[in-house]
């Protein structure tokens, strides 16, 4: 087999973090799996799934909170070396979004043996490793199996101080909430899966989606930023959900004020929509109010490896905004938290 010629993403039915089970069906799941397990509770347990974070966490002790994740997906890219890299680096991401630092990773890989040569498979694991490189941290082992597509992802452990910890929960009314990467990812992979893929966007996803989402370690210093999560699968409403839930307050979206790639106007034109942005709208019901078509392509698009929201006081913003800059990243508050109101939507995008 031509190596060069190996297109990856025909060998699976989904994509990248699109892959990802419907909310509404995971928490069906969840609940189903929670009424057989009842009173099972550990008093280290500092965060568990009761709000669907983005990694456990348990108190060792001496002030410290170890981290613990898992995330694995089927190829969102033709290229094994690329998706090694963006499955290392969207597991890894849960990490800094609970403001912690990676201390390790072990790989998770599944393969169609019968299809694909295993040194297509050393490829995607090369990928995961220079990730793990990057970030500091060793790729000390894994697991594999033979699968009828191929799989690849990270369990990763990761340390933060306990005062520092980072949730989805502690958003508070009239926070200011920033984004610190565009959105659309969803609909450039599948332009380029339909071959409407423009020339100056090549790579611009792949780019994207190997950033590794480092501030979050720098952001869990911060009192002022009060809960973090990362976006991905579930798409910028999915996720943003999760934290008005979790907090109980609602959200009020500046459609303009939002970070999106570039030509994505084209793309929606040219019905680039990946099935998860319908999934994802259908899944949050009518939590989610918006007022326009491109709304929905926009923040039900699932996002692989996206970047990390911020919910932030109001009074820290100008201080946010430097370090953000600094580091290079969308840097213009996307929208604020809300007392909810009886009634009506979670989320309001204007």
């Amino acid at each position: 087999m031509d190596l060069d010629k190996i297109r990856l993403t025909q060998y699976s039915h989904g994509a990248g973090c699109g892959c990802k089970i419907a909310p509404d069906v995971l928490d069906r799941i969840l609940k189903s799996s929670s009424e057989h397990c009842t009173g099972i509770n550990h008093p280290n347990l500092l965060v568990g799934n009761e709000h669907k974070d983005d990694a456990a966490a348990m108190d060792i002790g001496n002030g410290q909170a170890i981290l613990s994740t898992t995330d694995f997906f089927m190829p969102i890219v033709d290229d094994p070396f690329d998706f090694g890299r963006i499955a290392a680096t969207n597991a890894i991401s849960d990490i800094y979004a609970m403001g912690g630092s990676p201390l390790m990773a072990i790989a998770i890989l599944g393969w169609p043996l019968e299809k694909l040569p295993a040194e297509v498979a050393a490829l995607v694991i090369a990928g995961g490793r220079q990730v793990c490189t990057s970030a500091g941290i060793p790729l000390a082992g894994g697991h594999s199996i033979d699968a009828p597509e191929p799989i690849f992802g990270l369990a990763v452990t990761g340390i933060v101080p306990t005062k520092n910890l980072k949730t989805n929960a502690k958003a508070k009314a009239g926070d200011l909430l920033y984004l610190t990467k565009p959105l659309g990812i969803g609909l450039l992979t599948t332009a380029e899966k339909k071959g409407l893929l423009l020339d100056q966007d090549q790579n611009r996803a792949t780019e994207l989606m190997c950033q590794l989402n480092r501030i979050g370690s720098t952001l869990s210093s911060l009192p002022q930023v009060h809960a973090i999560t990362d976006i991905t699968g579930f798409g910028l409403a999915g996720h943003l959900l999760e934290l008005c839930q979790a907090a109980d307050l609602s959200a009020e979206i500046d459609f303009k004020n939002l970070p999106i790639l570039s030509n994505i106007d084209y793309y929606i034109r040219k019905n680039c929509l990946p099935g998860g942005t319908h999934r994802n709208k259908q899944a949050c019901g009518d939590k989610i109010h918006t007022s326009a078509i491109e709304h929905d392509a926009i923040v039900f698009d699932p996002q692989t490896s996206g970047g990390i929201l911020i919910s932030v006081a109001p009074e820290y913003s100008a201080q946010l905004e430097a370090l953000l800059h600094e580091h290079e990243l969308p840097h213009k508050p996307l929208g604020k938290m809300v007392e909810p109101i009886p009634n009506t939507p979670r989320i309001v995008v204007r």
